[in-house]
């Protein structure tokens, strides 16, 4: 009998510790809601790879919460709307994630988000759905981003190309959320600062030939032409096929059309003088700690939407260990506690002093490699825009506009 009770003993102090401690193994899901295919899957790739960098740096280090490991679950979005509905759907209800990287064209995050996200109570942060549109969603303050939205950037092309004295341009937008909220705040800011817009012309991504829109800008008399599309779609095309046209002596792109692949597929020395905007590469403490992990890990921190990559998963991983559960709600409210001032400032993979500070009561205030983030009331961030010229068949960073 007192062997029955020993053993008795032994099982109920193993049964409460087995409650007591997670399961080996035990995960916390986030979402990755990513182009992986369509107009930005050149992009695409690196972003991925930011985002599962910084889960690594996570779970190196302890994982969230009682050493839950993080993990990510990705579905192609595809930059489109339509694909983008069912592939949040199956995140947020079949695979229950607890929040979501993405997506990142914006029509990709306004489909998830209305379709799933918000009626499921998740979190979604986008790096780069720049769209105003985005801004406007009535979301519940659960859609984020981490990218200075198309409200800043065209305002300052705008002001970049009339400070140069280019008072009369033709501009081509691809027709989706990004390319008309981009092309709306570039052309009221022209107009606005007595700027003309010669021509203004929507286009559709997947055709073979764009004649036809470079004829109407063409028939206008502009010789700059503006192109807010995608380089590796319709906006490289149209951009291709423009210069075998010869009618415009200067090209001007967004941040779609920006990157090393636009000089690198075509021959340099017709696009010489290009103007490009983006929004400004970060510097500092936060971008050196990014870049040190980047290169441990064999990729290029530089990459197009790296930095905000890494910063909003990360984010994602603080605010589930600051909310103290892996339930969805809350998520959004610990999310500005971890990012905003006041607080301990925390740079890309400190997770184990964030973890600590965190428990011990202390305020955080996260500092992102893509620059400072402090969410405004509608989940933006400000920040600055940089410009780049073509030059000598390479891309070259002109620094911000002032």
């Amino acid at each position: 009998m007192q062997k029955f009770k020993t053993s008795l003993s032994f099982a109920v102090a193993a049964a409460v510790l087995a409650a007591a401690a997670p399961a080996l193994g035990q995960e916390v899901k986030l979402g990755f809601l990513a182009d992986v295919t369509g107009p930005i899957a050149g992009f695409a790739p690196g972003m991925v790879d930011a985002g599962n960098l910084a889960i690594a740096n996570i779970n190196e280090q302890g994982g969230v919460l009682d050493g839950q490991n993080l993990s990510s679950v990705l579905a192609d979005s595809a930059c489109d709307g339509g694909a983008a509905g069912p592939a949040a759907d199956r995140l947020v209800n079949t695979e229950q994630v607890v929040a979501i990287f993405g997506g990142y064209c914006s029509g990709a995050t306004i489909a998830g988000a209305n379709g799933s996200a918000i009626p499921g109570d998740v979190v979604m942060i986008s790096p780069a759905s720049t769209a105003p549109a985005v801004a406007e969603l009535n979301d519940n303050d659960l859609v984020f981003r981490v990218v200075v939205p198309d409200s800043i950037q065209g305002v300052k092309a705008a002001e970049l190309l009339l400070a140069q004295g280019i008072d009369e341009v033709g501009v081509t937008y691809v027709n989706n959320d990004y390319g008309s909220g981009l092309a709306t705040a570039f052309v009221d800011a022209f107009e606005a600062g007595g700027g003309t817009v010669l021509a203004n012309v929507a286009h559709e991504d997947g055709k073979a030939d764009y004649r036809p829109e470079i004829g109407q800008v063409e028939a206008s008399g502009a010789t700059t032409l503006v192109i807010y599309g995608y380089e590796n779609a319709g906006g490289g095309a149209i951009l291709n096929q423009a210069v075998e046209a010869g009618s415009f002596t200067q090209f001007v792109g967004g941040d779609g059309m920006a990157g090393e692949a636009l000089v690198a597929n075509r021959d340099p020395a017709s696009l010489e003088g290009m103007i490009l905007t983006q929004a400004a590469p970060a510097a500092g403490p936060a971008f050196d700690a990014l870049a040190a992990l980047t290169e441990s890990a064999g990729q290029d921190v530089n990459g197009t939407y790296v930095t905000t990559s890494y910063d909003a998963v990360f984010l994602l991983g603080l605010a589930i260990e600051k909310s103290g559960t892996a339930d969805r709600e809350g998520v959004s409210a610990a999310l500005r506690e971890v990012a905003n001032a006041p607080g301990e400032t925390i740079l890309p993979g400190e997770w184990a002093k964030a973890k600590e500070l965190i428990a011990a009561g202390t305020d955080i205030n996260y500092e992102g490699a893509s620059g400072t983030i402090e969410f405004d009331d509608v989940g933006d961030v400000a920040g600055a825009i940089n410009y780049f010229v073509i030059e000598g068949g390479e891309v070259v960073n002109k620094g911000l506009i002032e």
